[in-house]
């Protein structure tokens, strides 16, 4: 049994959730490894949530904040440089979540800060949460990944983690929040590099006890990587796919109502996939074939604002005669999508 160590210099999101299942798809499952990265500005949602429950997707594309999902389950989280991320692989017969924990906890003491296991998943401070984790297992391998809040800018979290009220019906996990502290406040002089240093050494204490070696150099991942291994290159499209991100959404339903001087909308959407597949609309609206050009517009396009818009622009001038009440809908429909 070996021990890896690796350490991303990137901050793209989609490269690091990349990394993270090349590590669990593609390497050697014979050793224990750590990986540790940090992401820009981002949303990372659970392989089981809805992005448009979780977040304010039209203010994060506004403020070009990545919206990431992972192959794991759990909650919505935000990160930022202010977070710093762990990833342990180990094999399946000999994973012990217990020695992660334990891990990242012996670190802190380096720092000077006692933590302690909150539960599961969670670790805290106090009675502040300071880290969660999710977790994977298959039939050869374990996976064990989590966040530290190190001087993360928590009103951006409320920011783009509180969304408007929709009226969403949606099947999936919906995140839960929590009393949460960054480690600059029980220590001034922490950061990213100075909490990975402690990291890596308590994950080579750790391992050195149970006699797997005194050390394991640090690998630094970076773009090169990509062009290196055509694995990693796959899972990074992956991420990057809007198909991904948005449309391995569970599937919900939208409803919405409002009045206009022509009539009122009383409108039900069916998604799945991201995709639209389903409307239903009640009026009373004199003109019936409008109603009828309202749904075949609508059926089968993405859930997306920027896509219904111009589908909506399209028929607007292919039927002039309605091309108002058109333009009604497509406002109002859009506004409410949030994204």
């Amino acid at each position: 049994m070996k021990l890896r160590i690796l350490k991303s210099a990137v901050t793209n999101p989609w490269f690091n959730l990349a990394t993270e299942d090349w590590i669990f798809q593609a390497l050697d499952p014979d050793s224990h490894t750590l990986f540790l990265w940090r992401n820009s500005e981002t949303v990372v949602i659970g392989r089981s949530q809805n992005p448009w429950v979780e977040c304010k997707i039209d203010k994060m594309e506004a403020d070009d904040v990545f919206l990431a999902r992972r192959q794991s389950g759990g909650g919505a989280v935000f990160h930022d440089l202010g977070n710093t991320n762990f990833t342990f692989l180990s094999p399946k017969d000999d994973y012990d979540q217990a020695a992660n924990f334990t891990i990242i906890i012996n670190a802190l003491k380096k720092l000077g800060i006692d933590a302690d296991l909150s539960g599961r998943n969670d670790m805290q401070v106090g009675d502040k949460k300071i880290s969660g984790s999710a977790f994977k297992h298959t039939a050869d391998r374990s996976f064990h990944h989590g966040t530290l809040l190190v001087n993360a800018n928590m009103q951006k979290l409320s920011d783009y983690l509180n969304p408007h009220p929709l009226k969403l019906k949606a099947k999936g996990i919906k995140s839960v929040r929590a009393r949460v502290a960054n480690l600059v406040e029980f220590n001034k002089d922490i950061n990213h590099d100075t909490l990975s240093d402690a990291i890596i050494e308590a994950f080579c204490e750790y391992y050195r006890d149970k006699d797997y070696g005194d050390t394991a150099p640090v690998e630094a991942l970076d773009e090169a990587s990509l062009t290196k291994q055509p694995s990693l290159h796959k899972y990074y499209q992956q991420m990057a796919d809007w198909d991904w991100r948005f449309g391995k959404t569970p599937e919900f339903t939208h409803h919405i109502e409002t009045r206009f001087d022509w009539g009122i909308i009383d409108l039900h959407l069916d998604v799945k996939q991201a995709m639209i597949r389903e409307v239903v609309i009640f009026s009373d609206a004199l003109n019936v074939d409008l109603i009828e050009l309202l749904k075949e517009t609508l059926t089968d396009s993405k859930y997306n604002r920027s896509d219904v818009k111009t589908k909506f622009d399209e028929l607007s001038k292919a039927h002039p005669d309605v091309a108002a009440q058109v333009n009604d809908v497509s406002e109002w429909l859009t506004s409410e999508m949030e994204g």
